[in-house]
């Protein structure tokens, strides 16, 4: 795939949505969602001075593959679905392991070594190798999840396609993200952080370093291995003072510590629930 080609299509495409009935445009975009399905394509990539490139074009691509598609029905064993979007498959060439009734749709990517318990993975995301998405965990579309990462049971990372300008959700390598934990609109978690239980984070949550004698006020971003539990903090409304949800750093990952026995002891020093 010629890029700069497809994303000149692509691009031209999205100021003019009558071009979606022409084969050209159908044929880019049909290859871009192949890209992104293989991981050759990422609606974000990590860059090296530690940032991130989102390429919205691609994301573009993801939002107009939707109506270039035509509803369908197909079945799997004795389930029966009608939808646009087809299945991934192929899971023990891709080296995935899928357990019933786990689920990703085509232009998801799954990386050798990725463990999806019964979970769903949407369009456009990525999922990198060693990662465990648990029991009713969701990836949504066009999130970013890095290796080794294990998201707990019944958590929820939000997806983005529009407004085209909104960030993916980005979780690192090695996060430990706790049960029913809740990250949307563009949050990104840092390398090796731990979320404990139910902590929410959206793009306004007060993220609180409460660790040192004046707290520290962090949006939109857990620093790297920070240990991260829910929290409130007072404030006043006209029918008076109530608490608001946010999320505390109470703690660090200890770096002598083995990666995977350092997620316990992270937990069991601070008492943190997952």
């Amino acid at each position: 795939m010629n890029r700069e080609a497809t994303q000149k299509i692509i691009e031209n495409a999205w100021e003019n949505r009558s071009l979606l009935q022409e084969s050209e445009t159908v044929a880019a975009i049909e290859a871009v969602i192949e890209e992104i399905d293989k991981g050759r394509l990422r609606v974000a990539e990590p860059m090296t001075n530690g940032d991130w490139q989102v390429n919205e074009w691609v994301k573009k691509a993801v939002v107009m593959y939707f109506p270039i598609r035509k509803m369908e029905t197909f079945e799997a064993g004795p389930m029966e679905f009608h939808d646009k979007m087809a299945l991934k498959k192929n899971y023990a060439q891709l080296g995935v392991r899928v357990v019933p009734h786990a689920v990703a749709r085509y232009g998801a990517y799954l990386a050798p070594g990725v463990i999806m318990m019964p979970s769903y993975v949407n369009i456009g995301a990525y999922v990198d190798s060693g990662t465990m998405v648990d029991t009713w965990a969701t990836v949504g579309s066009c999130a970013q999840i890095g290796k080794d990462v294990h998201l707990s049971g019944g958590v929820g990372i939000g997806g983005v396609l529009e407004p085209l300008q909104a960030a993916p959700v980005i979780i690192e390598d090695g996060c430990f993200i706790g049960s029913r934990c809740i990250v949307v609109e563009g949050v990104r978690v840092r390398k090796q952080a731990v979320l404990g239980a139910n902590v929410v984070l959206t793009k306004s949550t007060k993220i609180i370093d409460v660790t040192q004698k004046e707290p520290k006020i962090y949006i939109g971003e857990v620093p790297e291995r920070s240990v991260v539990i829910p929290g409130t903090y007072p404030k006043s409304f006209a029918a008076g003072e109530y608490g608001v949800p946010c999320a505390l750093i109470i703690g660090q990952r200890k770096e002598s510590t083995d990666l995977k026995t350092s997620l316990n002891d992270a937990l069991r020093e601070h008492d943190v629930a997952v």
